[in-house]
């Protein structure tokens, strides 16, 4: 297995697929044109959706893309879990390959087993997957395709290996290919990490729950690039992979210059975190990381046409911003500092400085914010009375009528030891 960058990566995936018959298709919007049922693009099948279910013809019957996706609210929400493991991010990108009644589950099989071993030269021996448990087809062509002895073959019940992209809309059975990183990884979901999905497409879920078949069988697959870099470059999460270690240093450097001159204290736990390839837990690099991850996103966003706002996806741009912000307090931020942070390249990003400026009045807005709920949640915890809690109705008060969400608040109160009642919001 050769080390390969993530653009490497990326191209011979599509590649492998345009010559077997596939047509390019770029990535579509982050924002869903025609999904009302979904916050933002979270799967490479979305702009297919309307294929899968019959209502939309196109002039192909196989495509391949490298979709940017967002999971930051709805029914896959990464956030809260973002900066404290390895693999979560609010976006990322999904390689994939589709079927809209074309090929099935042997074929999709081929080719997932010949790029992972012959494209990307992974050691067969780390390779396992999972079917769901009744899926006799599927595990036939496992055995005669990949030649996978049982124990490599793990069955699962739907909790695992039904894919669904909501409540409602395609869904079905779905096989998922795992690598196995070793025994050095004590946990069982680090040391098996998922690569691959391949989602056979059967089903339409209405909303009552029941089951229709699709009018023809399709396929789905996905492939998180920034985990195939991770494996492919050897190291131990995403973060230390070509995809996110500019942005680390970037991060790094951005905050020591806030902190003084002299500084070197996140550069410092960011190289160290690279040169020993570890996954460390101490607050300085899960702040670098935080701020990294919730950056990217929200330029992504804004590049799409989401801004901030108080509804909808702009509420949830203004979520990862507001968390990005806490983060940075930790590191000692007090001022408006984000916007400073370069994230992108010599003509990488259009309209640059207008982007930077919507994150400079966020920022300036939040602090703002910050210190009147500050003096409210003072005066609600010690007057007329001191109290250790804040209940429900004052946790609502402080959002109507000074914008803090929750967690704001909750993050308020923690300063002056105090706890709020969040059931009772």
């Amino acid at each position: 297995m050769q080390h390969r960058a993530a653009a490497s990566i990326r191209k011979s995936f599509l590649r492998y697929f345009e010559q077997h018959g596939h047509t390019f298709v770029p990535s579509s919007s982050l924002v869903p044109s025609s999904d009302p049922t979904l916050l933002f693009t979270n799967a490479g099948m979305v702009q297919f959706k309307q294929v899968f279910l019959g209502h939309e013809t196109r002039d192909y019957t196989r495509a391949t893309s490298s979709q940017r996706c967002v999971r930051a609210g709805g029914k896959h929400n990464d956030l809260d879990q973002v900066g404290f493991t390895a693999r979560h991010h609010t976006s990322f990108d999904m390689l994939g390959n589709f079927s809209f009644g074309d090929y099935f589950k042997e074929e999709a099989i081929f080719h997932a087993w010949n790029v992972l071993t012959k494209e990307f030269d992974l050691p067969i021996d780390r390779l396992h997957v999972t079917v769901l448990d009744n899926d006799v087809e599927a595990i036939e062509w496992w055995r005669k395709i990949a030649q996978l002895p049982d124990d490599k073959i793990h069955r699962l019940g739907p909790d695992d290996n039904f894919w669904a992209m909501g409540d409602t809309g395609p869904c079905g059975p779905c096989s998922e290919i795992f690598f196995d990183q070793g025994e050095a990884f004590s946990n069982y979901d680090d040391r098996y990490l998922e690569l691959w999905n391949l989602v056979f497409m059967q089903h339409n879920r209405l909303g009552d729950g029941s089951l229709l078949p699709l009018p023809t069988p399709c396929v789905d697959t996905g492939m998180g690039l920034e985990r195939m870099a991770s494996v492919m470059q050897g190291v131990i999460s995403n973060y230390h992979s070509d995809v996110f270690t500019p942005h680390l240093h970037a991060v790094a450097a951005a905050l020591d210059l806030q902190n003084g001159r002299a500084s070197s204290r996140f550069q410092d736990a960011v190289a160290d975190e690279l040169r020993l390839n570890r996954f460390g837990t101490e607050v300085d690099i899960q702040i670098v990381r935080v701020l990294a991850d919730h950056l990217r996103t929200a330029y992504a966003l804004m590049e799409d046409g989401v801004f901030p706002s108080n509804v909808g996806r702009g509420y949830v741009l203004r979520r990862i911003l507001r968390r990005a912000m806490r983060f940075a307090q930790q590191a000692g931020v007090s001022q408006p500092f984000l916007s400073r942070i370069p994230m992108f390249g010599e003509g990488e990003r259009k309209g640059v400085v207008q982007l930077q400026a919507v994150v400079d009045n966020e920022e300036r807005a939040f602090y703002a914010m910050l210190a009147q709920g500050t003096k409210a949640v003072d005066k609600l915890l010690h007057h007329p009375h001191t109290k250790s809690y804040l209940t429900g109705h004052d946790a609502f008060f402080l959002y109507e009528t000074y914008g803090l969400s929750i967690d704001v608040t909750e993050s308020i109160a923690a300063s002056f030891q105090a706890t709020v009642d969040t059931a009772g919001f």
